[in-house]
């Protein structure tokens, strides 16, 4: 049928599709299915769409519901297939939306709105000349309808896409931008609060772009928020509280000069009524912290701040932990209690990453960010804020009866929270604080309990800190003998805590656990026996920390008697496509990697496994029904991190396993694979694997060698930065081990290395470190390649080594070094500062022979340099750097 301006829908289709959109919503309709694939097959049609906007707008009969469904199918329909329709198919649809701005029922106005932001989104602002009309001519008439359904329009145009209203458009004078900005700045004093909400979250959607026009209009934007500060509505004072934080983050020179009364204004909504307000203004002292301003301005309002950010921080009564914190052991576990599991792909460097330990419980909220703002203002004063907070704690401390259990609890998520940022002025009483502590552990109220826990393990490193002290190990005896009675608790909530706080104990207190490994394995396979599947997870990881922890202490029968059996019963009723296989996949890889060759004696079916998951999981890619899984290469990586913790776990001794399976194979394709996360694991275990039995990789070792030098594309590095990372290692591994057989890839890889090397600020530090070794170690192997293009990256290399940490791998790469120096000393002469510097940073070079070598070629350089050129050199160099050369003899 002909779709233009005179497109009429057909009854008989008409009444079809609104009959299938009723179904659809309708709660009763059993096969929901049957529905979708019915207007499935409608949509074929090509004037389909015109129906759905024709319901939209003008079936004033059917119910508002069925319009609203039809509105949010043509939605997602334009979606995906607007810039595919015919001009006049977009053009009915577009003519169709304009007059519904002003439409009486709000919600057919806000469906609207969403349908022309994902139409401006599509064809542009430009393709929709009259929409601009239409919107001003709507915020101009006056009429409540109309200025609110442009409104909403307008803003979430403004939250999907503000760069469009912010840019030219041919035909028009001025930006967008430019023409709305004075008539949202007007709705600031409409007596709807509805305009002022929209009006105001608009123009806040701008304030990280900072469009010039907002630039130019700042002023006029503050007094319109410091009048908009004590609106009665709380949704327009939570706009008011977002922007003055959004600004603090990005242009707090604005503020500076209001600042006193922005902090004064911030402080008393912190208690707001609304707790959506207090919470938004909340957030305003962590980002002023982060934003790293003047400390001094916060200082004198501390307080009056403090107490307000303590009494927020006990539960709210409708807090929905309240309600999970009853939950006994016994109830099985929901799936939407189980979080999604997050595996961090296998990384070889110094790790950038921060460690987040502190998410005790996923949902933010007023008590969350209050507690996350003491920590923060605690890191900025430290002890200052002492002698204000301490008297509260106490005295809530001292609140007795059951009723005041929620002061006594945010109490001590108080001292937790302090616990980093204060510990100078907490240290002198640390044991009176966990003698304190300990008892909570046992509280009737299991918030108390777990909150305890938490707060002990953000002391944990000083409780171990201070073993060597007297009582100090009878201290943190106490405090790992009452963690390990709480992971047996009862109540799911308090085994959570526990056992993430165990785990955090566990990484400081490392060989300190020896003594009493086998209690701690029985009560975590204890644990292990009756925890329900979220909890398992933590559980997991507590076995993998304390095998990080404790290494091969771990290696005895009489504690593998308790560890491996529960674990291994597990792994036999996982299925290879069950992801509760993760954690538990994760803890062998730790386990491994601590027993080392103690691990052979589980290595044959686990190694047996990976092969088989990747197998699976390959062929899943390409033909699920086959593969009878669903492809998700989660369980590839894990694969590949497990198989790597073998490889460094058993070393040659994996060396039988791979030479009678396919693993090669499978890994070259890992290497190519498209997902970032496998490859960054699959270049990890090609260095581990170089490393334990090169020989396997030699079949296909030129195609490893190109893949992986493929990696170090300089151009992708923000994206790829961990793959070309691993990537980068990996042939610094292989080349060491096959050594000449690496020379068709070397300039390659070389031609990676200098430019990363070369514009190393705001790469990332592990990356350059690998880069500056891989260098090195492919000068080692084959200086005579090397060593003649040596004065285009001396420079920049060895300001790289000077920063890396003395150990093998620097030893090698200094070998390439001195390789390079001997095949063409007159390449490392421009640089030789530079080339002393480096070798001042060794602490001490442990091999006799590298010693040696690094002598000779100071000595060599002493020789060609005369006539004072040598004294010359060594005068440019810092007196530290020249005593350390002292030991060479120079």
């Amino acid at each position: 049928m002909a779709a233009g301006s005179s497109w009429q829908p057909q009854e008989d289709g008409l009444r079809k599709i609104c009959g299938l959109l009723e179904q659809q919503i309708s709660p009763s309709s059993a096969d929901k299915s049957q529905v979708w694939q019915e207007l499935q097959q409608y949509s074929q049609f090509p004037d389909f769409n015109n129906y759905l906007v024709f319901i939209l707008a003008r079936a004033e009969g059917k119910s508002v519901e069925i319009r609203q469904a039809a509105g949010l199918l043509l939605k997602n329909n334009l979606r995906t297939a607007y810039n595919s329709m015919t001009t006049s198919l977009q053009q009915y649809i577009k003519s169709e939306l304009l007059p519904c701005l002003g439409a009486a029922d709000r919600h057919i106005r806000s469906t609207v709105g969403t349908i022309i932001t994902v139409v401006v989104q599509f064809g542009g602002i430009l393709g929709w000349p009259e929409l601009l009309q239409a919107l001003v001519a709507c915020l101009d008439g006056g009429d409540l309808n109309h200025m609110e359904g442009a409104m909403d329009a307008l803003f979430k145009i403004c939250e999907d896409i503000p760069q469009v209203l912010d840019s030219d458009v041919p035909g028009l004078a001025e930006r967008p931008i430019n023409i709305f900005l004075p008539r949202l700045f007007q709705f600031f004093q409409s007596s709807h609060a509805s305009l002022r909400k929209l009006s105001l979250g608009s123009i806040n959607q701008y304030i990280m772009l900072m469009p010039a026009a907002l630039y130019a209009s700042m002023d006029k934007y503050l007094q319109g928020l410091f009048i908009l500060a004590n609106d009665p509505a709380a949704e327009v004072r939570k706009l008011v509280c977002s922007a003055f934080v959004q600004l603090i983050e990005v242009h707090p020179d604005f503020l500076l000069p209001h600042l006193r009364n922005i902090i004064e204004y911030i402080l008393q909504v912190n208690k707001d009524a609304d707790e959506e307000v207090a919470l938004e203004a909340c957030e305003f002292w962590s980002a002023y912290c982060d934003a790293q301003l003047p400390p001094e301005n916060l200082r004198e309002f501390l307080p009056r701040l403090i107490p307000v950010l303590l009494s927020n921080m006990a539960y709210a009564d409708d807090d929905e932990s309240l309600v999970d914190a009853e939950e006994d052991e016994s109830l099985p576990d929901r799936d939407q209690d189980l979080k999604p599991h997050f595996h961090t792909s296998r990384y070889h460097g110094s790790e950038d990453a921060e460690d987040d330990d502190d998410d005790i419980v996923n949902v933010w909220n007023l008590r969350k960010c209050s507690a996350a703002a003491l920590d923060v203002l605690s890191n900025v004063f430290g002890d200052e804020i002492l002698p204000t907070l301490l008297p509260i704690i106490q005295a809530n401390l001292s609140r007795s009866g059951d009723d005041a259990w929620k002061d006594r609890e945010a109490a001590v998520l108080a001292l937790g929270a302090v616990a980093e940022g204060c510990i100078n002025g907490l240290f002198p009483h640390l044991s009176e604080i966990v003698s304190f502590l300990l008892p909570l552990l046992d509280d009737k109220f299991p918030l108390i309990r777990s909150i305890s826990c938490w707060t002990l393990s953000r002391f944990s490193k000083h409780i171990v800190q201070d073993i060597g002290h007297e009582k100090g190990y009878e201290q943190f005896d106490k405090t790992l003998m009452g963690l390990l009675r709480r992971i047996l608790d009862t109540n799911k909530r308090v085994q959570e805590a526990a056992c993430s706080a165990f785990a955090t104990l566990e990484e400081e207190a490392a060989e300190e656990l020896a003594p009493r490994l086998q209690l701690i394995l029985q009560h975590l396979m204890c644990a292990f026996g009756k925890y329900q599947r979220r909890n398992l997870r933590i559980v997991y990881d507590a076995i993998g920390t304390l095998a990080d922890a404790v290494g091969g202490e771990l290696n005895q029968p009489v504690y593998l008697e308790i560890l491996m059996p529960p674990l291994i019963e597990k792994w036999q009723q996982l299925s290879n496509a069950d992801k509760d296989l993760f954690p538990l996949l994760e803890c062998f890889t730790s386990i491994a990697q601590a027993l080392g060759a103690g691990f052979s004696q589980f290595a044959q079916p686990v190694f047996q496994r990976c092969i088989n998951i990747m197998r699976t999981q390959q062929l899943a890619k390409v033909d699920p029904v086959s593969a009878a899984v669903q492809y998700d290469k989660e369980f590839i990586v894990c694969a590949l991190d497990l198989l790597s913790g073998l490889a460094e776990g058993l070393g040659s001794g994996i060396e039988s396993l791979v030479s009678e399976s396919s693993l090669r194979d499978l890994l070259l394709q890992c290497c190519m694979d498209d997902a970032n996360d496998v490859r960054q694991s699959a270049f990890a275990l090609l260095g581990d694997l170089a490393r334990a039995c090169p020989i396997h990789l030699h079949p296909r070792l030129s195609e490893f060698l190109n893949i992986a030098a493929k990696q170090l594309d300089t151009s992708k590095l923000k994206e790829t930065v961990s793959v070309a990372n691993n990537a980068c290692w990996a042939i610094g591994e292989l080349a060491i081990k096959v050594r000449q057989e690496i020379s068709p890839v070397v300039m390659t890889v070389i031609s990676c290395l200098v430019p990363i090397l070369q514009h190393a600020e705001g790469i990332n530090k592990s990356l350059i470190e690998n880069s500056a070794i891989t260098l090195g170690r492919i000068a080692w192997v084959c200086p005579e390649l090397v060593a003649p293009h040596m004065e285009h990256f001396m420079k920049a290399w060895c300001i790289s080594l000077s920063t890396i940490r003395d150990d093998i791998e620097k030893e090698d790469a200094f070998r390439g070094l001195c390789a390079m120096v001997r095949a063409n000393p007159s390449g490392g002469l421009s640089s030789l500062v530079f080339m002393c510097q480096a070798i001042a940073s060794w602490h001490e070079i442990r091999s006799e022979e590298l010693h040696n070598e690094v002598c000779q070629v100071l000595h060599g350089y002493k020789q060609m340099l005369r006539n004072g050129a040598w004294d010359q050199c060594m005068s440019a160099l810092e007196p530290m750097v020249k005593d350390k050369l002292s030991k060479y003899q120079v």
